[in-house]
């Protein structure tokens, strides 16, 4: 089993932990804040499993039906993980307003305390877990998932600091106030996973950084007379590369050949860790105005 699969089960098996203590406690308390964070955990289990059929999915090699591999399975996912967490903050805005509506007041505070308390430890230690396999994968579906667990830590803190605060002062709207705060910054933080899930999907191209480092690299290759058509997209963890080369039409193929390689060779320095497909198109003039 691979890094990424073992850390979407890890993320799993911590969600289920999370769903029991904080389930029980939300309903029994009657805080919506702990019973948010609960339906959070809820979702954050969905999303988990279905992080573990993504990356499954886009490891499978190229084939004659996927040419080009099931790299973007791992964006499709970020922009489903990001609509489920948005989802989930709406719910927690509406359930919020309601409880403050209404009056409702927080009972068991003594366990809701305990429960969060840990809760926040558990998401605090995944959240640095996966942050490591991101960190050393570079994986874009851990990477969502850490984002995901770390708005976690957040809310889990702010309910926190509310239920102390009912506990110190008896002020029961705190607890509907930090709902609406956390239900907002989930929103947020959805919206950042779903930008960069939907740019993916769109073929956006790589980095500007990573592109002039391209270009600089083509442009010291002696042999080169110049290049166009230069196109660049991810894929999970893939870059591709397109570009056309323009060489003196008295070089021999081999020559401009082994020009091609070393430009590839130079450009999959940039970054070792992902995986490169470079096709170089070799012109003897420049027919980008052709």
């Amino acid at each position: 089993m691979t890094l990424q699969k073992k850390a979407t089960v890890v993320s799993s098996s911590t969600a289920i932990i999370l769903i029991i203590i904080k389930l029980t406690v939300g309903i029994l308390s009657g805080s919506v804040a702990v019973l948010a964070s609960a339906i959070d955990s809820v979702l954050d289990l969905i999303v988990s499993a279905f992080n573990y059929f993504a990356i499954n999915t886009s490891e499978k090699p190229a084939d004659e039906e996927f040419n080009y591999g099931r790299g973007k399975v791992e964006a499709l996912a970020a922009v489903i993980e990001g609509t489920v967490i948005t989802i989930s903050g709406i719910f927690i805005f509406y359930e919020a307003i309601k409880k403050a509506y209404h009056k409702e007041i927080v009972t068991h505070l003594d366990s809701s305390i305990i429960v969060m308390v840990v809760s926040l430890v558990l998401t605090i230690a995944l959240v640095a877990f996966l942050n490591f396999v991101a960190k050393k994968t570079d994986n874009m579906v851990i990477k969502a998932d850490a984002l995901h667990y770390k708005t976690d830590v957040y809310s889990n803190g702010v309910i926190l600091i509310s239920l102390a605060v009912i506990y110190f002062t008896d002020f029961y709207l705190i607890d509907s106030i930090m709902g609406v705060a956390i239900s907002l910054y989930i929103i947020y933080s959805a919206y950042e996973i779903i930008k960069d899930g939907v740019l993916i999907l769109l073929d956006k191209a790589l980095s500007n950084e990573t592109v002039e480092k391209i270009k600089e690299i083509i442009q010291n290759e002696k042999e080169v007379k110049d290049y166009h058509f230069l196109k660049t997209r991810n894929s999970a963890n893939t870059n591709f590369v397109d570009v056309h080369l323009v060489f003196d039409t008295g070089i021999s193929l081999l020559q401009a050949h082994y020009a091609g390689d070393r430009v590839e060779d130079e450009i999959k320095k940039i970054d070792p860790k992902t995986d490169w497909v470079i096709n170089v198109h070799l012109d003897p003039y420049d027919d980008s105005e052709i």
